[in-house]
């Protein structure tokens, strides 16, 4: 007979991480500038100022918010648009999650066909292209699976919540427009972008989280993503 704990267990999942790890140097987009982390207080410095026996380490960040996996809200394309703290938090939390698989060798244009006779409303919808096996060479930054317009437009009007990429943008960066950022984001459908490990998800039965600090004046910031699968 199993446990109340075990039960508990169950219902609650398990849960995969899906965000690259943040590192100093690591380069997320070619013309942004790296990471910067460093001591702002080490251990040793810190034995100065407490008891025998006790240190602490305080640590400095310095970076852009396109690093890593990260989340745009509105203002991130949009003056008016929402910044991150504006966004409410069920926005960016415990959404009921799907995964449409394309993979990158058989199209690097995601279209509305790849999201036709699928229930999309009210999801966090995940692109699982590949792509991430690139992450961190050269050949992740350019010629890399995106969105087209209509796609977004499909996705706007089937009512999604959110759309999350495993790729180095959500929209085509050989062009200098940016279509599908204009269109979820002016529809206030967060995008999340430099996914990983969507290949260890089920297509549905699933939760998402990308969940960043309350920041004022942002629009992009990292998040640790994660998905808690129920099956």
């Amino acid at each position: 007979m199993e446990t109340k704990f075990m039960q508990q267990s169950q219902q609650s999942g398990h849960l995969v991480d899906l965000s690259h790890t943040i590192e100093a140097g690591l380069i997320t987009y070619k013309g942004l500038p790296a990471p910067i982390i460093c001591d702002y207080l080490s251990r040793e410095d810190s034995r100065q100022q407490y008891a025998a026996g006790t240190e602490f380490q305080i640590g400095k960040l310095e970076l852009v918010g396109n690093t890593g996996t990260y989340i745009d809200c509105p203002f991130h394309r949009y003056a008016d648009g929402k910044d991150i703290s504006e966004v409410d938090l069920a926005s960016f939390a415990e959404l009921e999650g799907i995964v449409v698989r394309v993979p990158f060798a058989e199209s690097l244009a995601i279209t509305s066909e790849h999201f036709k006779n699928k229930d999309l409303r009210h999801r966090a919808v995940l692109v699982h292209t590949g792509w991430a096996c690139h992450w961190n060479t050269e050949a992740y930054y350019e010629h890399h699976p995106y969105l087209t317009e209509e796609a977004a437009n499909f996705l706007k009007d089937a009512g999604v919540k959110l759309v999350g990429i495993d790729s180095h943008n959500i929209d085509n960066t050989a062009k200098n427009s940016r279509p599908v950022h204009s269109i979820l984001l002016g529809s206030e459908i967060l995008v999340v972008e430099h996914l990983c490990n969507l290949e260890n998800l089920p297509e549905e039965g699933f939760h998402f989280n990308a969940i960043p600090p309350k920041i004022k004046g942002m629009g992009t910031f990292p998040v640790r993503a994660f998905a808690k699968v129920f099956s």
